[in-house]
């Protein structure tokens, strides 16, 4: 079971958090924004998009989140170009269940040799002979069921290529059935302060209709819980007014006390925000020193 480690420069402890046999900080990167506009192609000034990952680094941070629909592959290889020979304490995670078409629409991709092809360039763009942790993503307009394609990532993971296992976009029932069947490390689902409606929703399975179920369920199994669009895609002010407040009393951006918000939510939420600015990178990193009062807390959560 994952167990919380360390907490020095969090303000709510821990600072690290257990991935299986890999240890990192409680606040990663997500690299769903190094892409061009609407994730597609490359970005317009990709020598920035690989400063911000080499900064990201340089401040500590020791987790990543891709995909190799990211762009497609474009993610990958801004992360390969950036950081690779890769340091020793570098955990790449990456997810398979999706794919792009050529129209841009995400459609699901569960079937065996899709999830194996997936897997394929994640392992050949980012230049590993392993993937540390693989979420499966489950979509609801998906035809294959969830253990069918369980089951092709667990004999990926008995091939060697794949040493972790975690989920995306699962409900309480689901994370459940597949924990009767194998060990996970990690939940990724759409969780923060503004919630799930909205425009955002459509990334997020549509039978997750309680995400804190789901979130209770990893605490008391020692499972990181990831939220993806934890700043509700840079609009998260608009969406959760009562941030601005409890923002000018800690001279804060609303931003950063969306993401201290969730550290101190559960001391399993690692959030992974994404971005392509190297002031917007650094002001996330800063948001895990920020102290908030239970009262602020359940003020932001109301």
């Amino acid at each position: 079971m994952n167990q919380p480690a360390r907490s020095e420069g969090y303000a709510h402890a821990p600072a690290t958090i257990r991935l299986g046999d890999l240890e990192v900080q409680r606040l990663g990167y997500g690299a769903m924004r190094l892409p061009g506009k609407d994730v597609w192609g490359d970005p317009d000034d990709p020598e920035r998009a690989r400063a911000v990952l080499r900064r990201a680094v340089d401040l500590g941070i020791n987790f990543i989140d891709t995909a190799w629909f990211y762009g497609p592959l474009v993610a990958n290889r801004l992360i390969f170009e950036a950081l690779h020979p890769y340091p020793r304490d570098l955990v790449i995670a990456t997810k398979l269940g999706n794919k792009r078409l050529p129209d841009k629409r995400w459609v699901p991709a569960a079937r065996p040799e899709e999830l194996r092809h997936g897997a394929e360039e994640d392992l050949r763009t980012l230049h590993l002979e392993r993937l540390d942790v693989v979420h499966l993503r489950f979509s609801p307009g998906s035809e294959v069921p969830l253990m069918e394609s369980l089951d092709a990532l667990l004999a990926m993971q008995a091939e060697g290529k794949i040493r972790h296992l975690a989920l995306s976009c699962v409900d309480a029932r689901q994370l459940e059935a597949v924990l009767a069947r194998t060990p996970i490390v990690a939940v990724q689902n759409m969780f923060g302060v503004a919630g799930t409606g909205g425009m955002l929703a459509k990334f997020a399975n549509a039978e997750v209709e309680a995400p804190e179920a789901v979130l209770d369920l990893c605490s008391a199994r020692g499972i990181a819980y990831l939220p993806f669009f934890p700043l509700a895609a840079g609009n998260v002010s608009e969406q959760k007014p009562a941030l601005a407040a409890i923002a000018d009393r800690h001279g804060a951006s609303p931003s950063q006390i969306a993401l201290a918000w969730l550290l101190a939510r559960s001391p399993v939420i690692l959030p992974i925000p994404g971005t392509s600015s190297l002031a917007h990178l650094e002001e996330n990193w800063e948001a895990r020193r920020i102290a908030l009062s239970p009262e602020e807390v359940a003020a932001i959560g109301a």
